[in-house]
């Protein structure tokens, strides 16, 4: 390979885990700054203060905010994300399954927006400024505009409830068959397929007009070449950077954003998991799922930005 793709590709690694870095401790400052007493909370208003200094100190909560934040750090790249104190799980053995599930859901709405928002931006680029055109930004503008809860509730009333073909809470177990957890899944797949769908197809569209633009395009349709063909072949290609750019941050909602979804279908996956240890007030729980957040965006943009920097030489040049 390149030395200079790869400097810029170690260039990109670093600022991403600097990035990460710096996230850890806005996370961990941010948890701090809470309201509340997190002993308090635990033991309930009846605990007498002995028993709230001693929770204190078996928690190390009257140590320096840096020293709590180094110990932290020091278990995250051990692997050792803590201990639940609701419940004195081990938050990575929690996790695990939590995060199996919200990456299913967000992998299988994947698999049917990217592909579907890749054809109808190209679609509204061959019938551009036609009825085709205007009514898939006109659909595209109005599932941008509406909440994805309300969409959830809308899809979860109709389909679920009055229709019967999905339930309405997505229950999903460890042993449930294949079909059965697809059917479980699908209204919040369609509900956070309907959300990055327009934003995805918008963005091709607009990639491709920018790139219709250009001389050789013209020089493709003078030689007589049809408008699909050189879409296909000669715009898309040249537009891959951009697309892929906006395909990563939309997967990397998919994984982050699903909260909102997972609460509404009460769906056993991260976001779920994230909301019920907030009310607890369990902040060894909140930490280490913002920091798994936070690593999942970071590490789509990293990626989106590595295949940018392939798949387009002008972006590997020093100026």
């Amino acid at each position: 390979m390149n030395p200079l793709i790869l400097k810029i590709l170690a260039q990109r690694v670093a600022l991403s885990l600097l990035l990460l870095f710096l996230v850890s401790i806005l996370i961990f400052l941010g948890t701090q700054i809470l309201p509340g007493d997190v002993a308090q909370s635990i033991l309930g208003r009846s605990a007498t203060p002995q028993a709230l200094e001693n929770l204190r100190q078996e928690l190390g909560l009257n140590q320096p905010a840096h020293t709590r934040y180094l110990n932290w750090l020091g278990g995250v790249l051990r692997g050792d994300l803590g201990t639940s104190l609701t419940n004195g799980r081990d938050i990575a053995q929690a996790i695990g399954q939590r995060l199996g599930n919200t990456l299913f859901l967000a992998g299988c709405a994947a698999i049917i927006a990217v592909p579907l928002a890749i054809f109808l931006g190209l679609i509204s680029v061959l019938y551009r400024n036609r009825w085709p055109d205007k009514l898939i930004s006109g659909l595209s503008l109005a599932a941008i505009s509406v909440p994805e809860f309300l969409i959830g509730y809308v899809l979860m009333f109709y389909f679920g409830v009055m229709l019967g073909w999905a339930p309405s809470v997505s229950m999903v177990t460890e042993g449930m068959p294949f079909l059965a957890r697809l059917q479980a899944i699908a209204l919040p797949v369609a509900v956070l397929v309907l959300v990055v769908l327009a934003h995805m197809m918008r963005m091709t569209r607009a990639a491709i007009l920018n790139v219709m633009q250009s001389a050789y395009i013209e020089t493709a349709e003078l030689k007589g070449l049809g408008m699909f063909r050189i879409i296909w072949r000669h715009a898309f290609p040249n537009a891959i950077a951009p697309v892929v750019n906006v395909v990563m941050l939309n997967l990397a909602y998919l994984v982050v954003g699903v909260v909102v979804v997972e609460v509404v279908f009460v769906y056993p996956g991260m976001g779920q998991f994230l909301v019920d240890h907030v009310a607890k007030r369990d902040v060894p729980v909140v930490q280490a799922c913002g920091l798994i957040f936070a690593s999942v965006y970071i590490l789509l943009n990293m990626v989106a930005d590595i295949v940018a920097i392939i798949a387009n030489p002008r972006l590997r040049h020093p100026k």
